[in-house]
């Protein structure tokens, strides 16, 4: 039983921070790619950023400098740190998991971030 539970999301001002969290169960975490996508009303899902096991990281540019992903392997979480939000980050964010090797996608069921004044 794979499950991807993410939480955190909620209504932010703009420039303000809020961090989203991850937490994974029924895989082995340190051999999956960790992500998080977010997908805007209307708009496909987009990547904003993944990290591999060993720390490596890549981001959306969109996102580069603001926001910055992390894991803890030995809690088999993974955080996302936003900071300076805009507008246009709102969307629904999305916890991934993806096998090294095998290529397995899981997906969490989505948080919703709002960025409104």
């Amino acid at each position: 039983q794979v499950q991807l539970v993410e939480s955190g999301g909620g209504l932010v001002q703009p420039g303000g921070s809020l961090r989203l969290s991850c937490a994974a169960s029924g895989i082995i975490f340190s051999m999956n790619i960790m992500g998080w996508y977010r997908q805007a009303p209307g708009k496909e899902r987009e990547l904003v950023a993944t990290i591999l096991s060993g720390g490596m990281t890549n981001y959306a540019d969109s996102v580069k400098g603001r926001f910055t992903i992390s894991r803890d392997n030995a809690k088999n979480t993974v955080d996302l740190h936003m900071s300076s939000l805009k507008l246009e980050d709102t969307a629904v964010y999305y916890c991934n998991s993806r096998h090294t090797y095998y290529h397995t996608d899981y997906w969490g069921q989505g948080t919703q971030v709002t960025v409104s004044s």
